[in-house]
């Protein structure tokens, strides 16, 4: 069913939007800037992110450059539905680190009217789609992909490479932990790190 505007009878729309990139691409940055126009236009906003990042504010959402926007964490996306009733536009921050079910939350609050905007990573520090952003990417009407500044080149960057050791999956961490590179870059760095390990075991 879909929401109604105060003051007609007509429905509201609701969309999805999914800003994406690598690690330091200015992907919450975005969805701040975002956040606070709709503010600013006196929209009934609401911002979210998993309880498991901490990394700058236990509740705040903040930007690798420290610009932030309070924010409710949460548990997993079935919370998210019942705190985003009533909104006009809900922020959604790292979003490769929800579950599976992220994407109909989504569909749900986008088809009642709510304007939806998902920040994250597209890929893993491995090159490949991370959680439930392919799936996002796929259903949203509108897609940003914002890049950074290669670490070694200068070129753009598109991937997350990380540089300390381990296969752990999720890895939370800053410019001690990664490096944007672009593809050639990256392709060498994995080709050197093979490379180191094929050494220290031989």
């Amino acid at each position: 069913m879909f929401l109604e505007q105060s003051g007609n009878h007509l429905p509201r729309r609701g969309w999805i939007e999914v800003v994406c990139g690598c690690m330091f691409s200015g992907k919450t940055e975005e969805l701040i800037r975002r956040i606070r126009r709709a503010e600013f236009a006196k929209q009934r906003v609401g911002v979210f992110k998993p309880g498991t990042d901490t990394r700058y504010h236990d509740t705040d959402v903040v930007s690798h450059d420290r610009r932030a926007a309070t924010s409710i964490p949460v548990k997993d996306s079935a919370a998210l539905l019942p705190l985003a009733k009533g909104l006009d536009v809900a922020g959604i921050d790292e979003a490769q680190f929800f579950d599976a079910g992220l994407v109909r939350v989504c569909q749900q609050l986008a088809d009642s009217g709510v304007r939806v905007v998902v920040a994250g990573l597209d890929m893993d520090f491995q090159g490949r789609p991370f959680g439930p952003m392919p799936q996002l990417l796929a259903i949203a009407e509108y897609v940003t992909k914002v890049h950074a500044i290669c670490m070694r080149c200068g070129e753009l960057a598109h991937y997350s490479h990380r540089t300390v050791a381990g296969d752990r999956l999720i890895v939370l961490g800053e410019t001690d932990s990664y490096e944007p590179l672009c593809r050639q870059c990256y392709n060498t760095a994995i080709r050197e790190k093979a490379g180191s390990e094929n050494t220290l075991f031989s």
